[in-house]
């Protein structure tokens, strides 16, 4: 691929909802613009941008790919980006680094969540888009009931800029507004004719439409336009171009990603209508970084892979300046300087080697030593810190074994490298319930971790449901004795302590106080004493959860002079708090989320409703945007152990949610009577083997 100035540059991402055609979309552009000689297929798992072995398996993407066509003297960097929410953060990542967003839509009344979720993207960051309609071919396709639904929720900011040739199974064209010409055939294979006469009044009336949205955001246009002339294609695709960037102006394009009727069209749109990098200036800490191939290198790190026989590979958007081999360059995240000794071009799957990369443009470094998701690479002279990837917190949590002692050894380090991979990944060791937790998006999410485990790495694992981190307490004053004594052949062991325990304010931990006085405890002896508590604390004197918010009082005991000890007191210390714990109460408490529920308003009786039977708090309900309503809740953690599945259902996709743990609070009786003999069950069962 020949090298292109920046103006000469696309950076675009391919949006939308999983399964509404982005791939196959990609496989016809990539084809039609020269730089493949096949279309591969999704459903054989053969295209350019799906070639990781689970995507293949799983017949989706999961994973952003960058795929660069070349197409009228431009650069295009097409990014196919997942669809499914459980992979959203590369939506966030690759929002980051583009100048434009394709969304991609079925011909169907009504949007999908993945429509929503790019589009919100857009408005975020302020990016330029166009919608592309497919599956114009299909039986059921309403691209009418479509068009009214995106000029109902987006007004004149939606611009025709096609209209179809045929209906359904008779989809054979698209008429472009901009030549007023029908383009029919497919991929290469394109044919241009005349518009036919049953459509030249509706293109007219489209048309008029169209040059109203270009002409409103340029002074010369508008006078030349209210003057009665007629605009140009070339003074119609500036007007556009202009529009576009400003987000005035959402272009929509039509066609079949599955034949590749309107591809072509949709490529010439996205080199006249898309901006280039020049158009799109990146705000750091108040000052604005231009594009310029000349000025001191700087750029942002999107994505990295971790491939267990290369390492890591890092996709660097170039922001100014200009990269390459053999430089030194300034991770200003890390403090570490970073040699060049790698550097290509992304091709799906595979990589051409690059020598020089321009401001604007997107490449791929290797092995760097210290770099990852998010960092920024720059001059060390003039250093420049983009803003960190916001990526959403984990919603959906697994526990994971490993299925052998060897899987145990390897996980630690194998996680660690899909962790730098996919940071809506997090991975703990819970001291408390003693899992290894893995959290992320979604079930497919977490699914798709596992099996990369075993793929890559040659890790194995198992699932587990996630355990609750149940804790115990008391809520009454109880005081018991507690004695150890045992007699051998030569000196015995004898300790002997009464001890009170008390309520602590929720929150507050644990105490321990000494209250003997006249010596019947040796004041040497009363560290054992707490010791032996404080090793009680975490096995429990209900279901063998942690002991809090507890105070614990030696008050009296007596001691023998030859035959007691450390360690007989420490036993001693740990029978006195069983035996007090018994008589003071006790409970077990449960964590307490806070959840925040975006749900739209259609939505809110059946979330409300869910989330009663979850024995919910409704803190109530605020309207946050039109037709959107915050459903705020505090809901015991064991209920929502599945919530972003079922939420999900409820809302078929359109519901997201927050939760953080507030408190502790204590579990009803009924609930804590399943745990208590549960746990009396196991530990029977272990006395037994």
């Amino acid at each position: 691929m020949k090298s292109y100035t920046t103006d000469k540059i696309r950076n675009v991402a391919i949006v939308g909802h999983g399964g509404v055609g982005k791939t196959m979309l990609v496989e016809h552009m990539v084809y039609t613009a020269g730089a493949t000689e096949r279309i591969g297929k999704t459903t054989d798992g053969n295209t350019q941008s799906d070639h990781d072995p689970l995507e293949v398996k799983r017949k989706i993407s999961v994973s952003a790919s960058v795929l660069p066509i070349e197409w009228h003297d431009h650069k295009i960097n097409l990014i196919d980006v997942p669809g499914y929410p459980d992979f959203i953060g590369d939506l966030h990542a690759v929002s980051r680094v583009v100048s434009a967003m394709i969304i991609v839509c079925e011909a169907k009344r009504d949007l999908d969540v993945g429509f929503d979720l790019a589009w919100e993207a857009a408005e975020k960051h302020g990016l330029p888009r166009c919608i592309f309609i497919n599956k114009l071919e299909r039986d059921n396709a309403d691209y009418e009931g479509l068009i009214e639904t995106l000029h109902a929720r987006y007004g004149h900011k939606i611009v025709n800029v096609q209209i179809p040739i045929g209906h359904q199974a008779a989809f054979s064209g698209v008429l472009d507004l901009l030549n007023m010409k029908v383009y029919k055939g497919k991929d290469r294979g394109v044919e241009i004719e005349d518009i036919p006469s049953g459509y030249a009044e509706e293109a007219e009336e489209r048309r008029v439409k169209m040059m109203d949205a270009a002409a409103e955001g340029d002074e010369e246009l508008m006078l030349k336009y209210l003057e009665g002339e007629t605009l140009t294609p070339e003074e119609i695709e500036h007007g556009l171009l202009l529009g576009t960037k400003e987000g005035r102006v959402v272009p929509v394009l039509l066609g079949s990603a599955e034949s590749g009727i309107g591809v072509a069209t949709l490529l010439d749109r996205i080199v006249g209508e898309m901006p280039s990098p020049e158009y799109r200036d990146i705000e750091v800490a108040g000052d604005a970084i231009k594009a310029d191939p000349s000025g001191p290198f700087a750029a942002f790190v999107f994505k990295t892979t971790a491939d267990p026989y290369v390492g890591k590979i890092n996709y660097v958007r170039v922001v100014r300046g200009t990269l390459k081999v053999d430089d030194h360059v300034q991770n200003v995240n890390r403090d570490q300087d970073e040699r060049i000794h790698n550097l290509f071009f992304p091709h799906g799957k595979s990589q051409e080697p690059a020598t020089t990369v321009v401001a604007g443009d997107i490449c791929v470094v290797a092995k760097l030593q210290d770099t990852h998701t998010g960092d920024s690479l720059c001059d060390k002279k003039k250093q420049v810190t983009f803003p960190p990837i916001e990526f959403p917190a984990p919603i959906y949590r697994v526990a994971v074994k490993p299925a052998t002692k060897a899987d145990e050894d390897k996980l630690g380090g194998a996680m660690e490298k899909l962790l730098v991979e996919d940071p809506t990944l997090h991975f703990v060791r819970d001291m408390e319930i003693h899992q290894d937790i893995l959290q992320g998006m979604g079930d497919i999410h977490l699914d798709t971790a596992i099996e990369k485990l075993k793929q890559r790495f040659g890790v194995t694992v198992t699932i587990e449901e996630a355990k609750v981190p149940y804790r115990e307490t008391v809520r009454a004053v109880g005081s018991a004795q507690g004695k150890f004594k045992r007699q051998t052949g030569g000196n015995g062991q004898y300790g002997d302590c009464w001890l009170r325990l008390e309520p602590a304010a929720r929150g507050t931990g644990f105490f321990f106080v000494s209250e003997v006085v006249g010596g019947a405890i040796p004041k040497n002896f009363i560290p054992a004493v707490e010791k032996g508590v404080r090793e009680t604390l975490p096995k429990g004197f209900l279901a063998g959860y942690p002991v809090v918010d507890v105070k614990a009082v030696v008050y009296d005991g007596s001691y023998h002079d030859v035959d007691s000890s450390e360690m007989a007191f420490k036993r001693a210390g740990s029978i006195a708090f069983r035996n007090a714990a018994a008589g003071a109460n006790p409970v077990i408490l449960e964590p307490i989320m806070n959840v925040e529920v975006d749900v739209p308003d259609d939505h809110v009786g059946d979330v409300v409703g869910d989330l009663n039977t979850r024995r919910a708090h409704l803190q109530g309900m605020e309207p946050v945007a039109p037709g959107q309503t915050t459903v705020n809740a505090a809901v015991p953690m064991a209920t929502i152990m599945r919530y972003a599945l079922d939420l999900r259902s409820i809302t078929k996709g359109r519901g997201r949610f927050r939760a953080a743990i507030s408190h502790y609070g204590e579990l009803p009786h009924n609930e804590a009577e399943h745990l208590i003999k549960a746990y009396e069950a196991a530990r029977v069962a272990d006395e037994d083997h």
